[in-house]
This record gives structure tokens, C-alpha cells and sequence, in this order.
């Protein structure tokens, strides 16, 4: 409100009280706030959706949903492992999906079709929420419904989660007698949400050698989650890399009010690649012109076109038009509108992911 009165032309505030959480738009009209972050409320959706696909260590939307990026790690039976992704069986390549992005051993990489992926990969698809559905079926990852979550913490997050969820038990998440008693071992999920980062790690590393098959840890040191993905543990939560991925996408339109609109933006990879989703305008350069006759800077994947209802999964014949919605994988580069993408070199276009 003070910044508002001293000319600030836009004001993002930070409010966690759930008492705020049901006035909020009268709340930002009352004292001109633009925009409102709740870090702990942004969380429990993430973690809500997680728990809806449990075989994703990681879940981004696009296109209010339409769209989807998930990662997961790749292990020794997958089918994947050790073959060129051009070399996939047509019933993987008919999915509406790409193979976007990959993590080996902290470098991303933006595979194309002779890439080959290895177990321990951290490998990232996007494309509609049904064929990556069918993508998880097939490489015998399907996971029932998650029914019974064991939650761990009394904070704000909890709260909101519970909400979600269900009502919760009280107790030391720390006691292994209390989690023993509680029947830890026969939930579909953990979920570890106390206020200490080493006591969440702690507590997951048990419920994940009780076997179950989804353990979710909220982290907000970023140090740790090589740590954590090293022992097994995939699905870290971090507050504050939500709350930073919200505010970026907002400087960033600001940035470049003149150009494409920015409406998504998530890091993925630990923050060594962005996944961004622009608004095509009038402004945007060589609208019409197909993506193989395009020059691109090198670590940029058009991965997904959204035009009208429709979803595609870019080739080279396929062009940018007025309206459309594209989905972008950044390795290296933070872009702030649609036209950083194009260089004057060489193309670089090529049928990414092994799919076209």
C-alpha cells in the first residue's frame, strides 16, 4: 500500500495468513495490489498434483491444463534405456508427446533423435495429460489412485494440503514408533512438511525404504536436492522456487510489455532450463514461415503449438501463427519474449525428441 501511494506502478505482495485467503480480490482492489503470492498455498496445489499422477517427480501445466510437462527418472528395465528415442515403436511415437529436455548428472541436454537415454536419467515429456497418461501405461509405471497419504508437518502448507486432502492425526513426525503405529507402510503416499529440511529428508529416506511407491519432501535448500535425487527421493518441493518462478514470469512481462505475452513460466532441471509459455502477436517475426526454414540460437525447443483447441507437436513443416500459444524449453537462456529465439546463422530446427 505504501509503494502503491509513493508511485509504484506495480506491487506484489506476499500474503500466507489463510484468514486473507476467501477476500483476496477485494483485498488487492482495496490497497491496488497487482498481484498476491502464497508460497504455502501454491505448494499444497503442486503436491495435490503430484499425488494425482504419482509416477511424475515433477508436474508444470500450460494451456489452463491442456497441456502438461512431467519428469521422471529413467531406470534399468525401461524400455528407453540404451535405444535412440528414433528408433521408439510406433505405438510410443503416435502419443501426443515430446521428449523435451533431459538431466544427466547436472547437464541438460535437448535431446534429438539419435540421443539415447541411459538409467538414471532425469528425463521431461510434455504433451497432452492423456498421452502422457498412456506414455506411463506402457512403460508399466501406471499408478493406481492415491487413496491413503500419510502427511508430516503442522505448518501452513499442511493446512492447505489437509484441506485438500483430508483431515490429518497429531503427533512427533520424527518418531519412527508413531509413523510404525500410524501403519506408514500401507499408505499410497508421504508427504514430508515439517519446518526443518533435514528432518523432511530423514523422515522420506524411511517412508522410501518402506516401499512406497510416492514420497513427496518439501526443501528449500537447493544445495540439497542433488543430495536427495542421489538416495532416491525425486519429488522435492521448494517454496520459495514456486514463489521465485511466479514473480520471474511477472518481471519478465514487464520486461517486454511490447511483445509476446509470457503466460507461464517454471524452472525445471534444478534451474538449469526454463519452460515458457508465450502468446503469438502481431509483433512476432516470421509468422507463417515453417519451423525447418527458421534460425535458431542453440538450447531453444519449440516443443508444444496450441492453436484454437487444438495441441501439436511441432515438425518441420509446422509454422507460427497469430494467436497461438507456444511452448518453449530454454537451456542456458533466459528469454523475455518470442522473438529471442531466432538467430542469424545456420537453422537448427530439427524434429526434436524422436517423435516427428
Amino acid at each position: 500500500l505504501t509503494a502503491k501511494k509513493m508511485g509504484t506502478s506495480y506491487t506484489i505482495a506476499r500474503i500466507r495468513n489463510q484468514e486473507y485467503t476467501s477476500g483476496l480480490a477485494e483485498l488487492k482492489r482495496d490497497l491496488g495490489i497487482d498481484m498476491v503470492i502464497n508460497p504455502e498455498n501454491a505448494t499444497a496445489v503442486e503436491i495435490s498434483r503430484l499425488l494425482r499422477f504419482p509416477s511424475a517427480a515433477n508436474i508444470e501445466t500450460f494451456c489452463r491444463g491442456r497441456v502438461e510437462l512431467m519428469g521422471f527418472r529413467l531406470m534399468e528395465e525401461d524400455f528407453l534405456v540404451g535405444n535412440p528415442l528414433q528408433d521408439l515403436s510406433s505405438q510410443v511415437k503416435k502419443l501426443s508427446l515430446l521428449f523435451c529436455a533431459v538431466d544427466r548428472d547436472g547437464e541438460v541436454i535437448i535431446p534429438n533423435g539419435s540421443f539415447v537415454p541411459q538409467a538414471g536419467d532425469n528425463l521431461y515429456l510434455i504433451g497432452r495429460p492423456t498421452g502422457l497418461d498412456q506414455f506411463f501405461r506402457l512403460l508399466g509405471r501406471y499408478t493406481p489412485k492415491v487413496r491413503r497419504v500419510f502427511l508430516v508437518g503442522g505448518g501452513k502448507i499442511s493446512l492447505y494440503l489437509a484441506i485438500l486432502l483430508e483431515k490429518i492425526i497429531c503427533g512427533d513426525g520424527t518418531d519412527q514408533e508413531l509413523l510404525d503405529s500410524e501403519n506408514l507402510s500401507s499408505c499410497d503416499a508421504f508427504v514430508a512438511l515439517t519446518d526443518r529440511d533435514e528432518d523432511n529428508l530423514i523422515i522420506s529416506l524411511y517412508a522410501a525404504q518402506l516401499g512406497l511407491s510416492k514420497v513427496i519432501t518439501k526443501s528449500n535448500r537447493q544445495n540439497y536436492n542433488r543430495i536427495a535425487q542421489a538416495v532416491g527421493l525425486d519429488s522435492i518441493i521448494s517454496p520459495k522456487q514456486l514463489a521465485t518462478s511466479h514473480i520471474l514470469q511477472v518481471v519478465r512481462g514487464m520486461q517486454n510489455s511490447q511483445g509476446s505475452v509470457m503466460n507461464a513460466l517454471y524452472r525445471i532441471a534444478d534451474g538449469a532450463a526454463e519452460a515458457m509459455e508465450f502468446t503469438v502477436t502481431a509483433s512476432t517475426r516470421h509468422l507463417g514461415t515453417p519451423l525447418r526454414d527458421l534460425s535458431l540460437k542453440p538450447g531453444i525447443l519449440v516443443a508444444v503449438v496450441a492453436r484454437g483447441g487444438e495441441i501439436i507437436i511441432p515438425e518441420g513443416s509446422t509454422s507460427i501463427q497469430e494467436g497461438d500459444s507456444v511452448i518453449l524449453i530454454s537451456r542456458d537462456r533466459r528469454l523475455q519474449d518470442l522473438n529471442d529465439i531466432y538467430d542469424e546463422g545456420e537453422h537448427t530446427f530439427s524434429a526434436p525428441g524422436g517423435m516427428s
